[in-house]
């Protein structure tokens, strides 16, 4: 679908992507790609990031039959990729290890990180304590209200928390505010950016490291049925989870790929291209050309934008990407935890409410993979608060 030397040099992905910055930040993005395409292939250091996925992360993780669910919405079975599992409870862990290895490699002993749910937060600032390194996570004021529990368990761990009250104070302000200390602070600071957002080379960065989700649910799949599925399914904030979960997916050009994001900040389907952030993908603006403000349930899901990649995606038709409601991803959330015992992330819950309507429709010999993205503790007393309200 893209030239692999092509996106390593350029970083675009069709019309998406690239880096629109400043000089001087650009010549730091510029020695950061040339770093992580010296050590994207070379021995030593995947030897050590398959260690550190193995000992720390706990991977491989399981591939669920999600038997109770599927006998009880009939069609198609469902499996789930258990990312809930990892160390922190979420994917955000695999990537965090893979550029925390490069920052080590590079000498570099400031760490700063955006986070939304949190979950890119507490994986940063675990990863730092791990290695020794200052850690500084940029959170929006009202994300960091309804995720004060993540927020506790970064401060545990030796994180600076720095509240963002700019803008909505939501996810896209963090970023803005971890963009704008990198630019003060670009010769003693690595920026760990979570999402496979972002100016050249943080997409391709991402998608490398959390690879290891369709890696690893490609061979589960053909263990357990035969053959590969019918459809992948998975959240859509930013976009780092789904990237991870198609990535070995996408030339198998019969399997169908499907983001789901929240229909209160539905990028895909309303989204134009423009570039947000340091880089070009589809953004939600508003009458005034500035990006959109948005308001999912699901902190993780709350950008205006996408990563480059599935606006290139979407825009050559190979994966489809779907809107799902929040009160449709709280019934999900509670279904799951009812039906199987497991209690999903609200950003995972959308990926579920999408699952059951698509099996309804699908043959009983049909197979969809749901990316199980992160666990729900992080959002049991929000939930709590909605359903009480």
């Amino acid at each position: 679908m893209n030239n692999e030397n092509s996106v390593a040099e350029t970083g675009m992905f069709g019309e998406f992507g690239g880096s629109y910055l400043p000089e001087d930040l650009k010549k730091v993005l510029a020695v950061l790609a040339e770093e992580f395409e010296k050590y994207r292939d070379d021995p030593d250091f995947n030897e050590e990031f398959r260690y550190y996925l193995k000992e720390y992360v706990g991977r491989e993780n399981p591939l669920t039959f999600a038997k109770n669910l599927t006998d009880k919405v009939g069609g198609a079975k469902i499996y789930l990729k258990r990312e809930d599992l990892n160390h922190t409870g979420a994917h955000k862990i695999n990537n965090v290890i893979g550029q925390i290895l490069l920052a080590k490699r590079m000498g570099v002993k400031r760490v700063i990180a955006e986070t939304g749910a949190g979950q890119h937060g507490v994986a940063t600032a675990t990863a730092c304590a791990m290695f020794g390194m200052e850690c500084i996570i940029y959170m929006g004021k009202v994300d960091i209200k309804r995720q004060a529990l993540n927020v506790f368990r970064m401060e545990l761990l030796g994180a600076e928390v720095v509240s963002v009250d700019k803008g909505q104070g939501r996810l896209k302000d963090a970023v803005d505010a971890a963009l704008n200390d990198l630019v003060e602070n670009f010769e003693n600071t690595f920026y760990l950016l979570g999402s496979a957002v972002g100016p050249h080379p943080f997409p391709t960065m991402v998608k490398h490291f959390q690879s290891v989700i369709s890696e690893e649910s490609k061979r589960q799949i053909i263990d357990k049925e035969g053959k590969l599925p019918t459809a992948v399914v998975a959240c859509v904030g930013g976009g780092s989870n789904a990237i991870g979960a198609f990535a070995h997916y996408i030339e198998e050009t019969d399997v169908r790929l499907i983001g789901v994001e929240p229909a209160e900040a539905a990028t895909m389907s309303e989204g134009v291209p423009a570039v947000i952030h340091g880089f070009r993908c589809l953004t939600l603006l508003d009458e005034h050309g500035e990006p959109q403000p948005t308001n999912s349930i699901a902190a993780g899901l709350d950008y205006p934008g996408v990563g480059p990649e599935h606006s290139h995606l979407k825009t050559i038709g190979r994966a489809e990407y779907v809107a799902v409601t929040g009160e449709e991803s709280l019934e999900a959330f509670q279904e799951l935890s009812r039906v199987e015992g497991i209690i999903p992330a609200l950003e995972s819950s959308h990926a579920i409410a999408h699952a059951i309507n698509l099996a309804k429709t699908l043959a009983k010999d049909d197979v969809i993979i749901v990316n199980l993205s992160g666990r729900g503790d992080k959002d049991v007393d929000q939930v709590f608060q909605m359903l009480k309200e």
